[in-house]
């Protein structure tokens, strides 16, 4: 005997999914520009596979899906060695390391605090919309700017040294929010200012063995 679980999908997506983008800010209807055989395609592709195969059960089965691009996210608990660029800057600010940063810095960045966006996520959840939303924060910087916001926030005097760009890096993130305004009634209320101090303050009350811990930086998560 079957019985009708009535179940809600929440699928987690990513700003990935529009790759180096040809459009900005991103709106859900961009369809992205995505190097499949790239460095970046295998965790890329699989996210725009995802969201086909949940449209696709959406559509073929009547299963209840919601879709959430989430653009770049921090906050207190993060791991320091994750190879995002937040917890990537913030670990070698409190090392007396210098902050290393790829290409020169031009590249842009959204950077949304996390009770912002679990407050979308619910608000998504909640709602009756199944096509693909835009969660993040679209108070946009560069790179190179944010480095500065750490070193001055951490009271730093390291450098700020470039490497090499690695290929289909994306030259910028911007999240068109109109949908989340509208359907979910939700904005991001925390400025980046504010989530920066929250997040140092964690950073900080961290070990040395944790502080310490070898930093790993991967394709998937340079600059994020």
């Amino acid at each position: 005997m079957h019985v009708l679980k009535k179940a809600r999908v929440l699928v987690a997506s990513t700003s990935e999914v529009y790759g180096d983008p040809a459009v900005h800010p991103q709106t859900e209807e961009y369809w992205g520009n995505v190097n499949p055989v790239g460095p970046r395609g295998c965790y890329d592709e699989a996210k725009r596979f995802m969201e086909a195969l949940t449209m696709a059960y959406h559509e073929t089965h009547g299963l209840e899906t919601r879709i959430i691009r989430i653009f770049n996210t921090y906050g207190p608990k993060m791991r320091l060695n994750d190879g995002r660029v937040l917890p990537a800057f913030i670990g070698q600010a409190l090392r007396g390391e210098d902050l290393t940063m790829f290409g020169d810095g031009s590249q842009t960045r959204s950077f949304c605090f996390v009770d912002d966006l679990v407050e979308g996520i619910y608000r998504l959840l909640m709602s009756d919309y199944h096509l693909p939303v835009n969660i993040g924060n679209p108070d946009e910087i560069s790179i190179k700017d944010f480095a500065d916001e750490i070193l001055k926030l951490t009271g730093s005097n390291q450098k700020l040294i470039s490497l090499a760009l690695p290929k289909d890096d994306p030259k910028q993130r911007k999240p068109d929010i109109t949908k989340a305004k509208e359907i979910l009634g939700w904005t991001p209320k925390v400025n980046r200012a504010e989530g920066l101090k929250i997040t140092y303050d964690y950073f900080k009350s961290l070990s040395k063995e944790e502080l310490n811990k070898t930093e790993h930086r991967n394709l998937e998560t340079l600059n994020k």
